[in-house]
């Protein structure tokens, strides 16, 4: 295993065991063979001690500094709000630890490029958790589109919107909402799911453009954006996202010479294949935890089997593409 490893088993702190952990990502940890979660921290000890009992892991903290230099703790994995996330990765640098840090990587590509070197100097791998790039549904369009099943990809488009929930008509705080934190709002937390799964797809972009605005003024981030981009390969993208339409929408299309592929990025639907041959849909079910074959990459790569596809420097392009739509670039 990894060559810093004090042991066969790779033991995992979680720093901010909030919902994400409950379900999507904390028991993927518990059930990936060669990883053991020994610690968990939260700043309310109340709340620390009832996730550790839950999901009986023996320690918690309420103080981040302890959970990072605990001596027992080989690798941290960062899941609390993205603007603590530079704060907390470049101690768990320091530190000299394995760490995978929620996604976005950072609230902005100049904050990803300060992690990403504190990381590269240690040379200690540092994951991302954008999933996607290691699930099965999302795979399969990957292996119709290597092996030219629509021919040559020409563009793809994505429209993702939905009305706006109780919380945002009731104005209370939403950190989610909140400028100084998510410049995007929901764009920042929903987006880059999909962005980022487009460059895993068909290649870094090279160029970007958008448009922001906000419509509705229940918040301080920006509720609708558009843009436009270019990928390195000559594939061109266009994604509109609206965060105050009347209904919910998840929709991407894939135009290749020879055909069409579709799909939604969070909701559970088949993935279809339109070519000469006629359609062909899958329904392709997603682990319990979603982050389940992430985390097993994570393991695998450590092992020097294979190479994780969701790396510092791949996020930090996908952030790199969020600054070019919000215009913080």
């Amino acid at each position: 295993m990894y060559k810093n490893s004090n042991s066969k088993i790779i033991r995992w702190g979680i720093l901010g065991c909030g919902n994400v952990t409950e379900i999507k990502s904390g028991p993927a940890y518990q059930k990936t063979d060669g990883f053991q979660i020994v610690a968990v921290m939260r700043r309310d000890g109340e709340k620390a001690a009832d996730y550790a009992k839950r999901h009986h892991i023996n320690k918690f903290y309420t103080n981040a500094d302890e959970l990072i230099n605990d001596p027992e703790i080989d690798a941290i994995y960062i899941a609390t709000p993205p603007d603590s996330h530079k704060h907390y990765g470049l101690k768990v640098a320091q530190a000299g630890k394995i760490c995978c840090i929620e996604k976005p990587l950072a609230p902005n590509y100049a904050d990803c490029l300060v992690i990403c070197e504190a990381f590269k100097q240690k040379n200690i791998p540092l994951f991302v958790a954008y999933y996607r790039r290691s699930l099965p549904r999302f795979n399969q369009i990957k292996k119709w589109i290597d092996n030219n099943s629509i021919g040559n990809i020409r563009h793809l488009r994505w429209h993702l919107s939905k009305p706006a929930s109780p919380l945002d008509l009731s104005k209370n705080y939403n950190w989610r909402t909140d400028s100084t934190i998510a410049t995007g709002g929901y764009f920042d937390d929903l987006a880059c799911h999909g962005l980022d799964l487009f460059t895993y797809l068909f290649g870094n972009v090279k160029e970007v453009s958008g448009i922001c605005i906000n419509q509705q003024g229940l918040y301080s981030a920006n509720d609708a954006l558009t843009a436009c981009w270019l990928h390195e390969s000559g594939i061109t993208g266009t994604g509109s996202w609206n965060f105050g339409c009347s209904m919910r929408e998840d929709v991407v299309e894939i135009f290749g010479s020879q055909g069409k592929i579709h799909f939604s990025v969070f909701d559970d639907k088949p993935v279809a294949l339109i070519n000469e041959h006629g359609t062909t849909e899958l329904y392709i079910e997603n682990p319990e935890h979603i982050q389940l074959y992430h985390v097993e990459n994570m393991r695998n790569h450590l092992l020097g089997e294979t190479t994780h596809p969701s790396s510092g420097l791949t996020a930090a392009h996908t952030s790199w593409v969020m600054d070019q739509i919000i215009g913080n670039l």
